[in-house]
């Protein structure tokens, strides 16, 4: 009788009590199944299971926060969270929100909290920074700015990219983050294609990109395709040496950022016709156990044992300084058949990595746990978002607009920290924190200093402490935080990128290429190093840089780099050099086919041979 008694009362209080609750925008209604029922916020608690030592808080809950999509810090430590009430059904208005929750106790749980805005339309990712909040609201990247940091918008939300397909309620923008160059980085799924512009931009000067991962420049309003494929990314972070790894649905969750790939994508669908071969996901396993994707929903059986389904969502590749160092370098992202976050292990193999199929980190044990995104913090925990429904991305008919729970996850206990904001430090202090081991700080202190230099500060003294940072610490990790500080401050002028290329350590001239080639067509005495390293360099690491390097080169300046990189007989089984050198190779041979036969004569990489004689034979 008890039991029964509990049910009826805790039935009414999701279905009613919450949706009725004041804090929430008055539209907002439960169109759940009847029927579908949930547990408290501190039942589901009680629920989750993670590895020994590892201590579980509820952060927040509803009615304090629901459908809480995406996440970002700003330079306090706080918490931002982008509600999406909008999915299934996109309207030209709404009211999907981004709040605020600070947590000054240190005990795990937040208890303040704000609306900073409330006008999304389809919000699905968000991101502090260069003064104020990047938001992803289909069809739209937008800008919120808040220059004075008083979590009052300063004004109406600025419209900055605009054509991104709304088609499909899955297949959206999404997961915003800097990467080491400055770059905003963000995810866009398929359905069908996004013309990408500003605002106002005709059809035919619009930047096309089918599905994949794209980057925005915060100063000069760039926007450019990194990679093209996969079905669906939802999550990118980036490892200590500024490898990019991103999770995607359906096909292979897991992929190697490669700048200029063409990654595997659904046999049916096409994009570049000449790419022919396309660039598979890194991870040696699948997290269901076979079969058509669709028999993993449920995570139950043969399909848990794998790692509980296709559909991935959020990726954090855990750079903090609470959990032990094993898990440090490791991949993470949220399963949403299996209830629980995977773990995958990231190892070394030619030009880039295999991913080793870990022990799944946390087990939600409940059917509505839905993790979409993990973030680690200035304490070094874990941050863990749980969108809290039934259904997933294909049940359009039923979100449970009212439900929604964040979890914190530490090791032990976590340091206490005392209240801060990065932005009120000095530039020494910001210096001082390119050696922090908590990748958070080294972040959002290298994104200030950039913000420090474009509003006209004197960088001197700050690119003098970098180079001496540079030059003399001997792990290879701070020298390339150093390197990726100077490149925002323009502190990397082109002689001392072509001198690094020489470097004993093959990430330093990695990102030497990467960064000659990444803002214009370096000069002709650059390129003649380039060519030489393109023959000589043992690295396979390199030859991956110079290879995606190559698209971003006049056709002219790729022969030569070109006919260094096709001689290595020691690339023919790597997993992406020899697609990546195509993809760079590809446009040149109906330019001049003498050449183009020149290449396939001097090549000792089967499939280039092969790629260009059906190119030329294509052309003709």
């Amino acid at each position: 009788m008890r039991s029964s008694l509990f049910v009826l009362l805790f039935a009414f209080w999701s279905s009613t009590a919450i949706a009725q609750s004041a804090d929430l925008p008055t539209s907002v209604k439960n169109d759940q199944n009847p029927n579908d029922r949930t547990v408290s916020p501190a039942a589901s608690l009680k629920r989750i299971t993670v590895p020994g030592g590892f201590n579980v808080s509820l952060f927040a809950a509803e009615p304090n926060v629901a459908q809480p999509i995406a996440s970002t810090f700003d330079d306090r430590g706080r918490l931002w969270v982008a509600e999406c009430y909008s999915h299934p059904v996109w309207k030209a208005e709404g009211n999907d929100r981004i709040l605020i929750f600070e947590d000054t106790d240190n005990d795990g749980k937040f208890d303040k909290r704000k609306v900073f805005w409330d006008k999304g339309r389809y919000l699905t990712g968000l991101l502090y920074g260069h003064g104020g909040i990047w938001i992803c609201n289909t069809p739209s990247l937008m800008f919120i700015p808040d220059r004075d940091g008083d979590d009052v918008p300063d004004g109406a939300p600025v419209d900055l990219l605009d054509g991104w397909t709304r088609k499909s309620p899955h297949n959206v923008l999404n997961n915003l983050t800097w990467g080491p160059d400055g770059w905003l980085y963000g995810c866009i799924g398929n359905s069908e294609e996004s013309l990408v512009g500003n605002p106002g931009t005709s059809k035919e000067k619009r930047t096309a990109i089918p599905r994949g991962i794209w980057r925005f420049h915060p100063v000069n309003k760039k926007f450019e395709v990194v990679a093209i494929g996969a079905v669906n990314p939802w999550g990118l972070d980036f490892n200590d040496w500024g490898d990019g790894f991103f999770t995607n649905c359906v096909i292979g969750h897991l992929w190697h950022l490669i700048p200029g790939a063409y990654y595997q994508r659904r046999d049916a669908e096409q994009d570049n016709p000449y790419a022919y071969t396309r660039i598979e996901p890194i991870a040696d396993h699948l997290h269901w156990g076979g079969g058509k994707w669709t028999e993993s929903r449920g995570g139950k059986g043969v399909h848990s044992k794998a790692g509980g389904g296709h559909a991935h969502t959020g990726a954090m590749v855990y750079l903090g300084d609470n959990w032990p160092d094993r898990y440090r370098n490791t991949f993470f992202t949220g399963n949403i058949h299996g209830n629980r976050i995977n773990n995958d292990l990231l190892e070394r193999h030619g030009s880039g990595y295999v991913a080793h199929h870990g022990d799944d980190f946390l087990m939600g044990n409940h059917d509505w746990f839905r993790c979409l995104w993990q973030k680690y913090g200035p304490d070094g925990g874990v941050l863990v978002g749980d969108w809290h429904d039934y259904g997933e991305c294909h049940d359009n008919d039923g979100s449970h607009r009212t439900s929604g729970r964040i979890y914190k996850i530490t090791y032990g206990e976590a340091p206490k920290l005392k209240r801060f904001d990065l932005s009120k430090s000095t530039n020494v202090e910001l210096i001082q924190l390119q050696l922090h081991k908590n990748d958070w700080y080294v972040r959002h202190a290298r994104r200030l200093l950039h913000e420090r230099f474009l509003a006209g500060d004197d960088m001197a003294t700050v690119s003098k402490s970098l180079r001496n940072i540079f030059d003399e610490n001997e792990d290879v990790t701070r020298k390339l935080r150093a390197m990726w500080t100077l490149n925002l401050i323009d502190g990397l002028p082109e002689d001392f990128l072509v001198e690094q290329l020489a470097h004993g350590n093959e990430h330093v001239r990695a990102w030497s290429v990467r960064l000659l080639c990444d803002k214009a067509p370096p000069s002709s005495d650059a390129v003649e190093e380039l060519a030489k390293i393109a023959e000589n360099d043992t690295s396979a690491v390199v030859r991956l840089q110079l290879a995606a390097a190559l698209q971003r080169l006049t056709h002219e300046q790729r022969w030569e780099i070109a006919a260094g990189l096709v001689g290595h007989e020691q690339d023919v089984e790597d997993h992406s050099l020899p697609h990546m050198i195509w993809y760079g190779i590809e446009p040149l041979v109906p330019l001049d086919s003498k050449r183009a036969f020149q290449l396939i004569v001097k090549s000792k990489i089967p499939l280039i041979r092969q790629h260009i004689a059906r190119r030329a034979a294509e052309d003709n």
